[in-house]
């Protein structure tokens, strides 16, 4: 039986929600170069991907998390879907803005939210961890009592695994960077001499810079 991080990496290189181009890489917005972009927020358009992200995410959360009383996405890319899966649980919902509303209440948690709660903390994909460990610490100075976090997508960077490990979070993901290349590999998305590039790509990405392709 294929397991599940396998398969839905499958599904999200078939929508595009993940894209892989290791000869011509992608500008990221903090100024990397990566061979890989994800689009998460185009799960939404696929019914048959949003209900299976939607179900595993609240399995994620009965299964690590039974005791959570509030679901807090971390604004913006998992806000739609921080909903669904509250909606499915019960639960009410909240967001964490990364930057405070510049009117109004000035707000940076969106939503019904009351000091002493126990939270889960959900996010679409996780790289080098900031913003979810920003969205922890205001969960935190609000009174939050954060269990944990679900994930769709981890990079598996160490930066972001040692971040994790200091604020003692615990992060459980449903699929992540090198079940991603096995998928890619299986599907012919890629080639055998792609994975260099990807791995490369993984292990210094600030730096990385592709390899032009031979010419004759």
């Amino acid at each position: 039986m294929e397991s599940l991080d396998l398969t839905l990496a499958k599904k999200l290189l078939k929508i595009n929600a993940i894209m892989l181009q290791p000869d011509r890489p992608f500008l990221w917005g903090n100024g990397w170069n990566a061979p890989i972009y994800n689009d998460n927020k185009i799960t939404l358009s696929y019914p048959d991907v949003r209900r299976f992200l939607k179900v595993e995410l609240s399995r994620l959360i009965l299964e690590h998390f039974p005791d959570a009383e509030v679901v807090a996405s971390v604004a913006m890319g998992s806000i739609a879907m921080g909903a669904l899966v509250a909606d499915t649980l019960g639960l009410p919902f909240v967001y964490v803005r990364d930057v405070p509303k510049d009117h109004g209440l000035e707000n940076l948690i969106e939503g019904n939210f009351k000091p002493g709660q126990r939270v889960v903390l959900i996010e679409d994909l996780v790289s080098t961890g900031h913003n979810a460990i920003k969205a922890l610490h205001e969960m935190q100075l609000a009174g939050g009592d954060v269990m944990g976090m679900v994930a769709m997508f981890t990079y598996e960077f160490d930066e972001a695994l040692e971040a994790f490990k200091n604020e003692e979070l615990e992060l459980i993901t449903l699929t992540n960077y090198h079940a991603m290349i096995e998928a890619a590999l299986a599907t012919d998305y890629i080639k055998d001499q792609d994975v260099d590039a990807l791995e490369l790509w993984h292990e210094n990405p600030e730096n990385w810079t592709p390899v032009s392709p031979n010419v004759d």
